[in-house]
């Protein structure tokens, strides 16, 4: 029952706000409706200059610790002569001497050193604390949870297990209650590595259907054959190279002369200026809109204008990969025609021909042949495109993962009593 999970919860973030993380805020404000009261912990200041609409639904208060150490030397040394006297204090650190031995570098001394500020300054009367992502807020989030002796849980999604060791997620596997993630491949690959796989649960976070209404498509018959009536291909990802923006800009510049198109993107990153070059190097920069990071609500706009989504994701060299991009679950809630690539768990949503067309990544030639069938084809965008959001719709409600996380909260919870 509700009255039975902890009232109080610390939850750790990398970087809050952040607009490309609206399966995190949807989440803590499912949370706070379900009675939890959050207190919110950063690493890092916000970077983006819009926020969503969902970010100011939610009333928890945030703590920015020291994104890195130098820069608030006495609240550090502070913090460590106040958590000297705690009983996991010593352990905490002979654990992160054993991690540095693994990982050489400043960012796991900082990962200590943010975890001692958390210990210090943990809000009176919380008896839980849980990080998403099983990367770096995961560490801070041990450390913490080992000094002050609280029980910890963590969210994994993906760019944090695929660039963490197997050693790094093992040892946190083993500290933490319980994980959950939300994908079936990222399930598989923590099962294969915790002590009890019992402890990780697989819930896909789906979207917020209330802020995403059903959205009744008319078809489009817009075929690609005529200048003033081009076919409109949105993408919305942050530019960044697990994204394959490049092959889509490649794939685009690859398609028949005769086929008229413009092309969408939207959201920031850092290789969004080398994109811009490449297309202008392509000649095809004419035909393509930057929009930049904007808000939920001009992203939703943008779905219902445009007649096919498109997302070239790929693993990069680092192991870097999306779990389920959650624009491409927004783009098909709204009856969106999808192409998207065959990497992690982008086929645990499409099925090839039938809700979607799906290529293999860093495949050009491929993704530009499946863009100039479904230019030409408006009755197949259209059987894709119903068929995709029939499936978003009936499987892919934020609801019930917000259900299985208050259960096992709950559950958890129950056992420290």
């Amino acid at each position: 029952m509700i009255n039975q999970i902890p009232r109080k919860l610390v939850v750790v973030l990398k970087g809050y706000p952040r607009l490309s993380e609206t399966f995190i805020a949807q989440e803590l404000l499912g949370l706070e409706q379900a009675g939890i009261e959050l207190q919110l912990v950063s690493l890092r200041h916000p970077t983006d200059n819009a926020r969503h609409a969902v970010h100011d639904e939610i009333r928890a208060p945030v703590n920015y610790l020291p994104e890195y150490l130098h820069q608030e030397p006495g609240r550090v040394l502070r913090s460590f002569f106040k958590v000297m006297t705690q009983f996991g204090f010593f352990p905490s650190l002979r654990k992160f001497a054993s991690d540095l031995l693994h990982d050489r570098t400043r960012n796991r001394i900082r990962r200590f050193g943010q975890g001692v500020v958390l210990a210090a300054e943990w809000p009176a009367d919380t008896q839980w604390l849980h990080a998403h992502f099983i990367h770096t807020p995961a560490s801070v989030g041990a450390y913490a949870s080992q000094i002050l002796g609280i029980p910890w849980s963590v969210s994994a999604h993906a760019k944090d297990i695929w660039t963490s060791s197997d050693r790094e997620l093992a040892d946190k596997l083993a500290s933490a209650r319980w994980v959950v993630t939300c994908t079936e491949i990222g399930h598989r690959h923590l099962q294969s590595l915790a002590p009890n796989p019992a402890t990780v649960h697989l819930s896909y976070h789906g979207i917020d259907l209330d802020r995403f209404p059903s959205y009744h498509r008319q078809p489009s018959l817009r075929d690609a054959s005529k200048a003033d009536e081009p076919v409109v291909i949105l993408s919305v990802g942050r530019a960044v190279g697990k994204k394959g923006f490049d092959t889509l800009l490649d794939a685009l510049a690859g398609l028949p002369a005769q086929l008229h198109w413009r092309f969408v993107h939207i959201g920031a990153g850092t290789e969004l200026v080398n994109l811009q070059a490449q297309a202008r190097s392509l000649g095809i920069d004419q035909r393509i809109s930057w929009l930049g990071a904007i808000n939920q609500s001009e992203v939703l706009a943008n779905y219902q204008s445009a007649d096919l989504f498109v997302l070239a994701c790929r693993i990069a060299d680092d192991g870097d990969r999306d779990g389920l991009p959650n624009v491409l679950v927004e783009a098909a809630s709204q009856g969106l025609p999808c192409v998207s690539t065959r990497v992690s768990a982008i086929p645990e949503l499409f099925t090839d021909e039938q809700n979607a067309l799906l290529v293999e990544p860093d495949d050009a030639q491929a993704l530009s042949a499946a863009l100039a069938r479904v230019f030409s084809a408006p009755d197949l965008r259209d059987r894709l495109g119903q068929a995709a959001q029939e499936k978003v719709r009936s499987t892919l409600d934020y609801h019930v993962s917000i259900r299985q996380l208050v259960g096992l909260f709950e559950e958890q919870w129950n056992k420290t009593l």
